[in-house]
């Protein structure tokens, strides 16, 4: 199957974060002033509790996405491809508010490592001319290709059809791209691809998927067109002002069908006018409950 994302988890990385996993849990009970033996630590569940805590604490942590995206919205401002934005994320179910130059309102939720039951979790709101869903994740050790099938297709095409809920296009991109943690194969497609954010942050162009005009309808609507780049202002801005070349744009087409009592859909890849990848047809089980 060919890729529908260029990035990869690297061998090497997977087992450096393996054998440093292994160190750490080899020497936890010689870490710290806890007092205890090595018996009493381990049956005292303390690393266990240590670590559900950092996980809780980087989960929770979202300056370094804000600050991510922040630069780009203020980015796009300078070069006058958005007239304006704001964060929202405090009192509205989406997070960001972007108004374009021709005044259109593009609506923002961002998201972490889409494989998670959060990638669900999202609402059009009627003001929307444009919905994205961003998608930041932190941590270098997550598979992106991983994340991108299990996104895009497992849980947003079902998303999409079950709560009838339109999603223009995802952006898969954030601060690890590009980085030691996160080596970008666009670096050698040309040698001028980076953009420099601030003076400490540069980074490749966006993955950009757009994805159906419409929400895909067994009986009615079984196989809506996809959006074109030129119909989506907001990835459209991205796409100009941090170099995207044709490949860094799939479309996602979602078809739906009826089998039997079940509700079924099918994604299909294409990029630059190839189909690179299609799926099986899956069934919808969210219908079912």
């Amino acid at each position: 199957m060919e890729p529908i994302i260029p990035c990869e988890l690297l061998p090497e990385t997977q087992d450096r974060i393996h054998k440093y996993a292994e160190a750490l849990k080899h020497s936890a009970h010689m870490i710290g002033a806890h007092g205890l033996s090595e018996d009493e630590f381990w049956r005292a569940g303390l690393f266990r509790s240590a670590v559900e805590r950092l996980r809780g604490t980087q989960a929770a942590s979202m300056s370094e996405k804000r600050n991510f995206v922040a630069h780009v919205l203020d980015y796009l401002k300078d070069l006058a491809l958005v007239k304006d934005w704001r964060f929202s994320g405090t009192g509205e179910r989406h997070d960001y508010e972007v108004v374009l130059p021709d005044e259109r309102m593009t609506i923002i939720e961002t998201k972490g490592c889409l494989d998670g039951n959060n990638t669900n979790i999202f609402e059009r709101p009627p003001q929307a001319d444009e919905f994205i869903i961003w998608s930041l994740c932190q941590n270098p050790g997550a598979d992106p290709r991983k994340n991108a099938w299990s996104g895009l297709h497992t849980r947003l095409s079902a998303e999409i059809i079950h709560r009838n809920q339109r999603v223009d296009a995802v952006v898969i991109w954030d601060m690890v791209c590009g980085t030691i943690g996160r080596p970008c194969p666009k670096a050698n497609r040309k040698r001028d691809i980076w953009t420099y954010l601030s003076e400490d942050t540069k980074t490749p162009p966006p993955c950009l998927y757009l994805l159906p005009r419409s929400v895909p309808d067994p009986r009615n609507n079984p196989k809506p067109r996809c959006w074109s780049l030129t119909d989506v202002g907001f990835a459209r801005a991205l796409s100009q002002a941090f170099k995207c070349d044709d490949a860094d744009v799939i479309q996602v087409s979602i078809e739906a069908r009826m089998e039997g009592a079940e509700t079924q859909r099918r994604t299909c890849y294409t990029c630059e006018g190839r189909e690179i990848v299609r799926s099986n047809w899956a069934s919808i089980n969210r219908a079912r409950r």
